[in-house]
């Protein structure tokens, strides 16, 4: 489903230390959003998880119902080694197309901006139905055009064109609380099914 961005690619990359875009902990944006949070029963999905810090931190914050998705198994096997008590049941490695469950609350961090951008607008529809009804995808989206990607960039207003169809509410501003290299380039928005 990924074009040339397939499986080997993406293993390869975190076999060779060429995830550039891991932060190391959670984003910040994500954490105060997930602080705010009271439903701790809330059954939450991170696709395209990398070596999942955000759910590392949902977990450790009680938040028991996590579940990740990655096409890569490396950085799945990284999580588990610093998250050992993370359930296995919700590790999953696969393509976040073929998957078929139901979640209420869907946290976008670096799937979108990986992907072939041909196939954002297959991903956004797959994310609506993926989603209980009255769920809600929140994220991170860049706020600029890269050279080459993976990354790839973008902007509001064509981040709206995906997002319009399927969601009813779309907030998408300019993220204040982005980490240093990433501030001034990020978009943080809650969509609501």
């Amino acid at each position: 489903m990924y074009s040339k961005l397939d499986t080997l690619y993406w293993q390869s990359r975190y076999e060779n230390n060429q995830a550039g875009w891991d932060l190391g902990a959670a984003s910040q944006p994500i954490v105060e959003y997930v602080n705010q949070l009271t439903n701790k029963e809330l059954k939450i999905l991170i696709p395209g998880c990398g070596n999942a810090h955000e759910a590392e931190y949902l977990f450790k914050n009680g938040f028991k119902n996590v579940s990740v998705i990655d096409i890569a198994l490396a950085p799945l096997e990284n999580f588990k080694h610093r998250v050992p008590d993370f359930p296995n049941s919700k590790l999953i490695n696969g393509d976040i197309f073929d998957l078929n469950l139901q979640f209420d609350l869907i946290i976008e961090q670096t799937l979108f901006c990986a992907i072939d951008p041909t196939l954002r607008e297959q991903y956004i529809q797959k994310v609506h139905q993926l989603l209980e009804p009255e769920g809600k995808f929140v994220g991170l989206l860049f706020n600029r055009e890269f050279d080459a990607g993976p990354p790839f960039g973008g902007n509001k207003e064509e981040y709206m064109t995906y997002f319009s169809p399927y969601f009813q509410r779309v907030q998408m501003e300019n993220c204040h609380n982005s980490v240093l290299q990433r501030r001034g380039t990020e978009l943080f928005f809650i969509a609501e099914k």
